[in-house]
């Protein structure tokens, strides 16, 4: 199956620590830019920071197989082996998340390996695989 690129407009505080983090710590290669937002390439996917100070983060959390998901989130679906070379790389980076890398809805169809972070501005970004992919949308 091939999709489409999704786009993604989110506020941040700081251009610079969202360089920092997106491109530094996450490796998105940059596209575009100005003063005021920055285009990244989020795995194919064109998300862009745009400054916004005091709009980002989450404002509420819900339960979710016994943890507190931040909502609003967004993030990737990834590969197994992609997924923990990721949580790899974040925790050498030194990040701190806000749900450790997980395995959620164990022995269930929709069993999956998950982790929240957060980046510079506090949005909340979600990472996920499931040993099976065709299991993404089981019930």
């Amino acid at each position: 199956m091939t999709l489409p690129p999704f786009h993604l407009a989110f506020p941040v505080d700081d251009l610079a620590a969202a360089r920092a983090f997106y491109g530094g710590v996450m490796g998105c290669g940059e596209g575009r830019s100005s003063d005021e937002w920055i285009d990244f390439d989020f795995h194919g996917h064109q998300i862009v920071a745009h400054l916004a100070p005091g709009q980002a983060g989450d404002r509420a959390a819900n339960h979710v197989d016994g943890h507190g998901v931040p909502v609003p989130h967004f993030g990737l679906v990834l590969s197994m082996p992609a997924w923990e070379a990721l949580a790899a790389r974040l925790a050498a980076a030194g990040c701190e998340f806000v749900i450790a890398p997980t395995i959620r809805f164990k022995g269930q169809p929709g069993e999956q390996a998950t982790m929240f972070l957060r980046d510079p501005s506090g949005n909340a970004l979600e990472f996920k695989a499931f040993a099976d992919p065709a299991n993404l949308f089981a019930t």
